[in-house]
């Protein structure tokens, strides 16, 4: 993933096991005259990285409490069953196993759940309590270069998410080889890391993910993602990361 922030645990009814995505598990062992195989778990549920009340009112602590406690720990769930039944995934970094179990387009039955755990993981980063308004430093300035203006990139991000058919994921990303910023929607549990693209923002258009504040207002939904919740910190932090595998040209000599 392009940027891991730090993720805090916190008691709550929905405690999650606290494993990183680098493929924990327990092989079979004698115990006296028996032998015991337990799998705790390839990968484990990432909690939020703030408190399930902390973007109200703009989403409710209900809404996270059904999306991230039941629908994205139900990707993991089902995940870790599916690579349960074979070691040849075994060990892969989460990136890794998206990659890979996209199979050149051709999906492996495990990319759904791999890719949405990858793309829900991004997206409890890509907000924060007190979110919106624009960023600043070389992320904007790369925007108002590659689209013109900030304006311009909020108009084409929220179109594409208002005008995606069906479920679905609205991105920013940095592609790698056109050496600039792009929107991009993707259908169901696709994401651009298997395109080579370096995502820096995502937002969730699956109908689970604003049903129950916002019932079938998907345009209400984007506006307060975009004036409340978008995390500009985050996808500063991922952008100067990407800057780091992506040449975007000469640096800038100071003025004296």
């Amino acid at each position: 993933m392009a940027c891991q922030l730090l993720l805090t645990d916190f008691t709550l009814p929905l405690k999650s096991l606290k494993l990183s995505h680098s493929g924990q598990r327990l092989k079979g062992r004698s115990i006296g005259s028996q032998k015991v195989s337990a799998t705790v778990a390839y990968y484990g549920l990432k909690t939020p990285p703030y408190n399930l009340d902390d973007l109200e009112p703009y989403m409710s602590k209900r809404a996270l409490e059904v999306h991230w406690g039941v629908h994205h720990r139900d990707f993991v769930d089902n995940l870790n069953k599916q690579l349960g039944k074979s070691d040849i995934l075994y060990g892969y970094t989460m990136d890794e196993l998206v990659k890979a179990t996209y199979n050149n387009g051709n999906p492996l039955p495990e990319f759904n759940n791999a890719a949405e755990v990858w793309n829900h993981d991004f997206f409890w980063e890509s907000m924060q309590p007190g979110g919106g308004d624009m960023p600043n430093l070389g992320l904007l300035e790369q925007i108002e270069k590659d689209f013109g203006s900030f304006t311009n990139f909020r108009e084409m991000f929220v179109e594409a998410a208002l005008s995606l058919f069906g479920s679905g994921w609205v991105w920013l990303v940095l592609k790698r080889q056109e050496k600039r910023l792009a929107v991009v929607k993707t259908s169901n549990s696709i994401n651009p890391i298997v395109w080579d693209d370096i995502p820096i923002l995502n937002l969730d258009m699956w109908e689970h993910s604003y049903y129950l504040d916002y019932k079938n207002d998907k345009a209400r939904y984007v506006s307060t993602f975009m004036n409340h919740l978008v995390s500009w910190n985050a996808a500063m932090i991922r952008m100067a990361r990407a800057e780091a595998f992506v040449n975007l040209g000469e640096p800038k000599i100071p003025i004296a």
